[in-house]
């Protein structure tokens, strides 16, 4: 299945594969009819864009260029296209969704900056580790040239940089003359964690461009590139055109992401997915067999299975990833369509498993 190790299509009510195999939240369904009435001016010269735009404003407490793109990987290659040169070289977590999951996509849309890992405990960059690496090779016509960092908000491990840790990253990225980069695909899940203002985890924070994920909590198929680095807007105009993600019907991507905003719609659904992926972890700890692999405030959990359960849970119907990273190791995530039920459904399979096979031990 695309290299993706998941069980083959799950029964109802047994898919913790990711939060992006969720339906579409029936608020941002009915926008899409609604603003499918009547004819619009097309490419994002249309009311409902302007207004969503303006929203982003306020939403971030200043001016900001918001371009709206269909996909993660566009916002985020996008993002790092205006962020570095061909000749540069862009900083960013080992397990980063740009380094693992975009099929050289950052490589391809920068015309040639290098990705450049730098590790760090719970998929986080190491701040030090950073600075270092930003130092090396200064002026070397022979190597590439540090000009970006990107970090993962919520992380693809589920942890979450403190604000505190944002500073310290801009910190360095402003001492080497770098600019910072925030892939927020899970953005939502990782500000309710933090219970902080969107302000505060961005640009307060030393953030310049983000990009504002929506997909994975419940919009059929939206991002935002927020730039709060204006210097960067008119380039991005361009490049945003050139590689062919200027929708023509740009009101259909401006619906979603207007519905999104409205009822405190995005912030409600990364809530519930949250404790969702609360809910199961405490479960999980109380089954002897199984290891939790780090915290994680957000909907996402790794953990530690026997073979034997995991097998079992297969069995059963169950769809998450495992054996990706390595043999044993597990990944469950809960979405904003998650029920109690399903994640009591799911703790009480392990439970059963556990003791039916320590029963075959004993």
């Amino acid at each position: 299945m695309q290299n993706k190790q998941v069980a083959n299509a799950s029964a109802p009510g047994k898919a913790f594969g990711s939060d992006n195999i969720a339906g579409v939240s029936p608020a941002i369904l009915d926008a899409l009819v609604a603003c499918n009435a009547d004819p619009t001016t097309p490419y994002g010269a249309d009311a409902l864009t302007a207004s969503v735009e303006q929203q982003f404003c306020e939403l971030f407490e200043r001016d900001v260029s918001v371009f709206l793109v269909p996909t993660g990987t566009a916002a985020n290659s996008l993002c790092l296209s205006v962020m570095s040169p061909p000749w540069g070289s862009i900083f960013c977590h080992p397990s980063s969704h740009i380094n693992t999951d975009e099929c050289g996509a950052p490589k391809f849309f920068t015309n040639g900056a290098k990705l450049l890992a730098i590790d760090g405990l719970a998929a986080k960059i190491d701040v030090e580790k950073l600075a270092k690496a930003s130092r090396l090779k200064r002026g070397d016509v022979h190597a590439t040239q540090p000009h970006a960092v990107s970090i993962t908000q919520a992380t693809e491990m589920g942890s979450v940089y403190a604000v505190d840790e944002i500073q310290a990253i801009s910190k360095v990225c402003k001492d080497a003359d770098m600019r910072l980069h925030m892939d927020g695909s899970r953005f939502a899940n990782a500000l309710v964690s933090l219970a902080c203002t969107p302000a505060e985890m961005t640009w307060k924070a030393g953030v310049g461009a983000l990009s504002f994920g929506a997909t994975k909590n419940g919009v059929m198929g939206a991002e935002a590139i927020i730039l709060f680095d204006q210097d960067l807007a008119r380039e991005m105009a361009y490049r945003r055109k050139r590689a062919g993600h200027l929708f023509s019907k740009m009101r259909f991507l401006s619906a979603q992401m207007n519905a999104y905003r409205q009822n405190n719609l995005w912030i409600n659904n990364a809530r519930h997915a949250n404790q969702m992926g609360q809910r199961l972890a405490q479960g999980l700890r109380q089954i002897s067999s199984v290891e939790l692999l780090g915290e994680s405030p957000s909907n996402i959990i790794f953990c530690r299975l026997p073979q034997a359960m995991t097998a079992a849970l297969l069995k059963e119907g169950y769809a998450y990833l495992h054996d990706r990273w390595e043999p044993g190791v597990a990944r469950f995530v809960t979405r904003f369509s998650t029920s109690i039920a399903e994640v009591d459904q799911l703790i009480t399979s392990m439970q059963h498993i556990h003791a039916q096979q320590q029963g075959e031990f004993a």
